[in-house]
């Protein structure tokens, strides 16, 4: 999966999104992730869901006279005109707190003394309260069938409106049990629909849990990588052969990447190249491609945030896409491994091969995304398994010839993608 995020409240109405879609194509995108896209309660929370069955007035074409659900089954089909799937977050962990569904059924809902509770979480040791949002209780509800059913009705609803994936919001919070059952019962009028687990801030063990759960992705934690710790490996091959993964150089829920490096193009590079051939699934926010500084924010974020320009990566990006497309080895999760370099820290050495396809890949990355670095091979095919031709594939100034012994200069950031034929 090549996924680009169109942020609703930055891509505006939807008689706005053609221009988008177009260039996420051209960028060699085949999926396009929304956010909610539902009416919201008070607050204005894209998350904060009030109305699961009314499309977001400000999400309608002010002059358009057709109905919100032909509006949006419209821009789907110029999406797939142009070979993108949509897909969709599920959000039914939480709803908005002033949603009719409180006083309606209560008993849905978990409690907190005679109040239903906020979800919570921890951010750097303090609990985080979203006091606009309720808390079902999947767990434990006197009406559990009830409760399944209306989110079976949920998913029915947003498949019917043309999407073919669903970014399933804080899996990880409800019972595996829940969706397995969930995505069982939607293969069954829907076979097609793929469902990606968001398991972000969970521990290895709940990642794995809710991955067994059915899911066909998992997101991981790769963004946050220092391209040296032991962590993302290990978390790495303890789903691997479970359930694939998806990387991310930035995301809605983070800091804009352009801006956390001071406007460093190499950096830029650095990370989406690792995020695109790290995992089998790769995922974008709008924006990114043109350097933007402003984070995006589920209440606050208008049309009016769109920035100029600060540089253009689309060609960047579309390149790293098509290496992804036409080598099998980055279609799944392979196996992974860094290699040994002492001779400089500031190269990493990553290794891939597949295991469900044929193939191996050696990807040497320039960690310094701010300086040049020297790497020094006696021998390039001593760091593969394979002793078919190794043939470089990068995305900027690939060789036509390996020398042996190797040896090149890496500016900064840059990676060689080294593939076997």
């Amino acid at each position: 999966m090549k996924i680009y995020n169109l942020f609703p409240r930055l891509a505006g109405p939807l008689d706005r999104w053609q221009p988008h879609l177009e260039r996420a194509a051209a960028m060699g995108f085949d999926w396009i992730f929304v956010n909610p896209i539902q009416k919201t309660g008070k607050s204005g929370s894209l998350y904060s869901i009030a109305d699961y069955f009314q499309i977001d007035p400000r999400l309608l074409a002010p002059k358009s006279s057709a109905a919100p659900e032909e509006q949006l089954r419209h821009t789907v089909a110029v999406a797939e005109r142009l070979g993108l799937r949509l897909m969709i977050d599920l959000v039914i962990n939480h709803c908005a707190y002033d949603s009719p569904l409180v006083t309606t059924h209560p008993e849905w809902f978990v409690k907190d003394g005679e109040h239903i509770a906020h979800p919570s979480c921890m951010q750097d040791g303090q609990e985080v309260v979203w006091r606009d949002l309720a808390r079902f209780d999947h767990g434990h509800t006197r009406d559990p069938e009830g409760l399944y059913g209306y989110c079976l009705k949920i998913v029915r609803y947003l498949v019917g409106l043309g999407f073919q994936g669903l970014r399933c919001d804080a899996a990880y919070q409800l019972p595996a049990a829940f969706w397995r059952r969930l995505i069982e019962d939607t293969r069954k009028f829907a076979p097609e629909v793929v469902f990606v687990a968001e398991t972000l801030g969970c521990s290895p063990d709940q990642t794995k849990a809710t991955a067994r759960a059915g899911f066909d992705f998992i997101f991981n934690s790769s963004k946050w990588w220092d391209f040296s710790s032991p962590w993302l490996l290990e978390q790495y091959h303890l789903t691997r052969e479970t359930v694939p993964s998806i990387s991310f150089p930035e995301s809605h829920d983070t800091p804009r990447l352009f801006a956390e490096t001071n406007g460093n193009l190499a950096a830029m590079k650095q990370r989406y190249l690792f995020a695109a051939l790290f995992s089998a699934g790769v995922m974008m926010p709008m924006g990114f491609e043109f350097g933007f500084r402003k984070r995006l924010n589920v209440v606050d974020t208008r049309p009016s945030d769109w920035e100029p320009a600060h540089i253009d990566l689309t060609g960047y990006i579309r390149d790293v896409n098509g290496i992804k497309s036409r080598y099998a080895v980055f279609h799944e999760e392979s196996i992974t491994e860094v290699l040994n370099y002492p001779a400089n820290p500031a190269i990493l050495l990553l290794w891939k091969a597949a295991s469900r396809n044929h193939g191996e890949a050696l990807i040497i990355l320039n960690k310094d995304p701010w300086q040049r670095q020297q790497f020094v091979a006696k021998d390039l095919y001593e760091l593969v398994q394979s002793r078919a031709p190794l043939v470089d594939v990068s995305p900027e100034w690939p060789l036509e010839y390996l020398p042996t012994p190797f040896e090149y200069e890496l500016t900064p950031g840059m990676g060689r993608v080294l593939v076997s034929c």
